[in-house]
């Protein structure tokens, strides 16, 4: 069958989307088009309206920078899964909150629900034994619980379970009128993450709304997610030199971080950059003075930074914890649909600001691609984004556009009986936000993917084989969001 084809960061009529006949050939060309690795899965849900339920597949498809859109109206309750690992956890997801059964789904547990006889994975194995973690966290991080089943010291499998939140961001983004209520639900799905999901808010609002932003706030909004994006790859970077008692790394680029997170507070009035983007336009000026203060921060920053990284990469007993540690493969990273800096660090080609380009990012673009899969390639690829982040930053900053006279609504109205779709290449990987308007232009659904949604099962896959004292070390390395998938 048929898909529709549109772009990052554009809407089009729900109607336009083609809905299959049956079953069979939705499954059929969805297997298809995933086959390929340069499709994946961006998002897949159930969208109810009055006359039950439509699965709506949406896949990003690389080779043309387009996001493939096709539908089916389910009228039974049962289907065959599509048998995609990719889309395990959406099929788990949409039994969870609709009641769809997917038969031959291989692992059809609850996703958001924590019932007390959750169907933990089980060896009969006598020289196996479980050790159990949380859901309280041991530090002051949200609540999950990892399972690892054990032979000795060597984890053989990790199950981990999330869900004890109960967030109801999406549905509270429908019951919210205000666009202050919704900016601010949109940038706490995830709170580290505050800039990349405001820029996929906005983009999608834009699109609704028929609003074309200026260059100047496209500029803008793109040095301020790759300013967040040095920011968390440099606190991660403190804490991975942390979990392997390299108390020198970890002391210097803690100290990094903050001359970044402290700039983000000058110019917006919070160092997580909540509020510095909304629909429409920036609400605080890039000014001269701010842009020449924020050269200055990222000189500093790179001496020292570029020093401690050389030490890191020269250091044999920290290059004896990170190398071959937590490995996952390309082909695993395929099959599970990983994005972001874990697929790049397993070698997949998967970066957005690359792939389907918006603000000011196109397809000259390099992306940080590393093909070992482990916790140095990780730590790597962080080290690289940084230095590529500042050079981005400067040639932006060098080239600065003006601000133009646009008129900018107080309020918005949104076109009706439309979906929009928009992917933003956040710090940890691509983040997906989708708006359905119904037939008098309410938000009528709210769909948001975290990165963490996809890689949590990269984090499983990669600690088989290891010591249980490793764990910290490759959870660190991925450092996936609880609340993120928590909505």
């Amino acid at each position: 069958m048929e898909t529709l084809k549109i772009k990052n960061a554009t809407c089009a009529a729900l109607a336009q989307i083609p809905l299959a006949e049956d079953y069979a050939s939705f499954r059929q060309t969805v297997r298809e088009l995933l086959s390929s690795e340069s499709c994946h899965c961006a998002h897949y849900f159930a969208l109810p309206d009055e006359t039950g339920l439509t699965l709506v597949m949406c896949i990003a498809n690389d080779t043309d920078s387009t996001l493939e859109l096709l539908g089916f109206k389910a009228v039974e309750m049962t289907y065959p899964s599509l048998a995609v690992t990719a889309t395990d956890r959406f099929e788990r997801e949409i039994a969870e909150n609709h009641g769809i059964v997917f038969s031959g789904h291989k692992w059809p547990k609850p996703l958001r629900t924590t019932p007390d006889d959750y169907p933990f994975y089980r060896s009969d194995n006598e020289e196996h034994h479980e050790v159990g973690v949380g859901p309280i966290h041991a530090g002051v991080i949200e609540p999950g619980h990892f399972r690892f089943t054990c032979e000795g010291e060597m984890i053989l499998n990790l199950e981990i379970m999330l869900g004890y939140q109960h967030r109801g961001v999406e549905r509270l983004m429908l019951s919210k009128s205000m666009p202050e209520q919704r900016a601010m639900l949109a940038e706490s799905a995830a709170g580290d993450t505050a800039v990349g999901s405001s820029i996929a808010f906005s983009s999608v609002i834009e699109a609704l709304s028929g609003f074309q932003t200026d260059d100047y706030t496209k500029v803008c909004r793109t040095i301020a997610c790759e300013l967040e994006r040095i920011a968390i790859h440099t606190g991660d970077l403190s804490a991975i030199c942390g979990d392997v008692a390299y108390q020198l790394g970890n002391a210097v680029y803690g100290r990094l971080r903050t001359p970044i997170i402290n700039f983000m507070q000058k110019w917006c009035g919070n160092r997580l950059g909540k509020t510095c983007v909304r629909p429409f336009a920036m609400p605080y000026d890039l000014t001269e003075a701010l842009r020449e203060d924020l050269l200055a921060t990222l000189g500093a920053y790179e001496k020292d930074f570029t020093q401690m990284s050389n030490k890191i990469r020269r250091f044999p007993s920290v290059l004896a914890r990170l190398e071959r540690t937590g490995t996952v493969s390309t082909e695993q990273a395929n099959e599970i649909g990983a994005v972001g800096m874990a697929a790049r660090a397993s070698g997949l080609q998967r970066d957005i600001r690359k792939s389907h380009p918006y603000l000011a990012y196109g397809p000259d673009f390099i992306p940080v691609v590393k093909h070992h899969g482990d916790v140095y390639a990780r730590t790597r690829v962080r080290m690289e984004e940084i230095q590529s982040s500042i050079s981005l930053i400067r040639s932006l900053l060098a080239d600065m556009p003006c601000k133009s006279d646009i008129s900018v609504p107080e309020t918005y109205s949104l076109k009706p009986s439309s979906i929009a779709v928009s992917l933003v290449e956040g710090w940890r990987g691509e983040l997906c936000h989708i708006a359905v308007t119904d037939a008098s232009g309410g938000l009528s659904c709210y769909k948001i993917k975290d990165p963490s949604f996809h890689n949590w099962t990269a984090l499983e896959l990669a600690v088989r084989g290891n010591e249980i004292s490793d764990f910290p070390i490759c959870n660190k390395s991925f450092n996936l969001s609880y609340c993120g998938h928590d909505l």
